[in-house]
């Protein structure tokens, strides 16, 4: 296998792909909180995580991608009270919205997608474990994270931990020990419709201790790829590091990876923010093809624009891959087409850079228009390209079905023939321009004209 190099944000720097059992991969990649429609700015992680799987598949591991849904959190309590549903029932309904959203991209679903309400005994373990060991402390119901009591504290998001603010508001302030402390269960509260029971009292769990059960639960501990946004490296992502390191004395992974934002006008694309394209628009206005094209344009480290302009560009993209995919043959490729077929794969070995890889296949594609164009044209199989579009779920561009055309499309095609056999040519060449105003090309080749439709 290859060396595949990822930038792990704990370490701030590349680091090789080192599996705890050889051959094996896990990837745990944090999925969304479910009290509203999911936006584009939501699909970027589900998409670079499958597609990384992908890739990995490719590489000869075996891969388990886990992407949890947060069903039990303040947002979702909150939306509730404002909606008929009750906060069960909206969360229900909006997880499967979300399944329904994510399918349309046509990536497959993920090994395991848990939830938290699924999970409860097993956060409810965690957390004794931590109020057993001292990092943890149980106050009026509540149960806080003591940040105090582990040093290494603020290593994932490279910050102090007096610079440090939670997110919570004044929400249980004077239950704290100290400001910086987190929830890790949250007392019952007589607006909220929905509670579990605990050792410390009725409630619910804190967002950060739910990602740490379930990725623990399916996962175990020491896995290779911990993803998400970089808006969760804190305080989510630090605060899943140490409450899973404090309670078992093991890393909860081996390396943090994150994606950029999706910016819609220069800002976060936030529910929060009210800037927002809802992702099943954003297929239904552009296409799948284009939206992951779009996304593959765009290395998973940066962020990136959500606009027009970009997206139309994506669906440029798809046509060229599409109207070369008319003059291949199914088969193996050309012998220039190994080196970048290699060139292809190094750069996502290379910290999954598809920005370069996509590159690749569009100088694939040139130089297989190139190729055509050689009298006589040349026989090229797709084998190679379908190889890499596969890893970037575009091989589908590949497999279009071609129109048939229309009976007098072929009557003119079979007179064109009959004329080029009585070397009529001036009649041949205006037949072939009847053909080209019914809206088809003809292409000819060693073993005879191919119709295919026009631009």
């Amino acid at each position: 296998m290859r060396e595949i190099l990822l930038h792990d944000t704990l370490t701030g720097r590349l680091r090789a792909l080192e599996p705890r059992e050889p051959g094996r991969v896990g990837i745990y990649a944090c999925g969304p909180t479910v009290y509203a429609r999911i936006h584009v700015g939501n699909a970027r992680p589900y998409v670079v995580f499958s597609l990384l799987k992908r890739f990995l598949v490719h590489e000869g591991y075996e891969v388990t991608l886990v992407v949890n849904v947060t069903d039990i959190n303040d947002k979702i309590y909150a939306a509730a009270r404002d909606n008929p549903l009750t906060s069960t029932e909206l969360a229900t309904a909006m997880t499967e919205a979300y399944a329904r959203d994510t399918d349309e991209l046509g990536l497959g679903r993920p090994d395991y997608e848990p939830l938290a309400t699924e999970t409860i005994d097993s956060i409810i373990e965690l957390i004794g474990a931590l109020i057993e060991s001292g990092h943890a402390y149980p106050a009026g119901g509540d149960v806080y994270f003591s940040v105090a009591s582990w040093p290494a504290y603020g290593q994932l998001s490279h910050r102090r931990v007096e610079e440090l603010d939670q997110g919570e508001g004044i929400e249980g302030a004077q239950r704290k020990r100290d400001p910086a402390d987190f929830a890790l269960w949250k007392a019952y509260k007589p607006d909220e419709d929905s509670h579990w029971d605990a050792p410390w009292g009725p409630g619910r769990p804190g967002w950060h201790i739910e990602c740490s059960a379930m990725a623990e639960k399916l996962l175990g501990l020491d896995f290779e790829i911990h993803g998400g946004g970089t808006d969760l490296i804190f305080p989510h992502h630090e605060n899943e590091a140490a409450q899973t390191e404090a309670a078992r004395q093991t890393p909860l992974a081996r390396l943090w990876v994150h994606n950029g934002m999706v910016n819609l006008d220069r800002e976060k694309m936030a529910k929060s923010e009210g800037n927002i394209f809802l992702l099943h628009e954003a297929i239904a206005a552009y296409g799948r093809d284009a939206l992951i094209a779009y996304f593959c344009g765009g290395h998973y480290r940066q962020p990136i624009d959500f606009d027009h302009e970009r997206l139309v560009v994506a669906q440029s993209a798809v046509r060229r891959i599409r109207e070369a995919a008319r003059s291949l043959s199914l088969g193996p490729s050309p012998s220039w087409s190994e080196p970048l077929r290699e060139r292809f794969f190094a750069a996502l070995a290379d910290d999954f850079n598809t920005p370069a890889a996509l590159a690749v296949v569009f100088e694939w594609v040139r130089k297989a228009n190139r190729a055509r164009a050689t009298e006589p044209p040349a026989q090229i199989g797709d084998g190679d390209l379908r190889e890499m579009l596969a890893v970037l779920a575009l091989d589908n561009l590949l497999e279009q079905a071609k129109p048939s055309p229309p009976a007098q499309v072929l009557e003119f095609l079979q007179l064109r023939e009959r004329a080029r056999e009585n070397r009529d040519y001036a009649e041949a060449d205006a037949l072939r321009d009847r053909i080209e105003d019914l809206g088809w090309e003809v292409r000819d080749s060693p073993s005879g004209p191919e119709l295919v439709p026009a631009g």
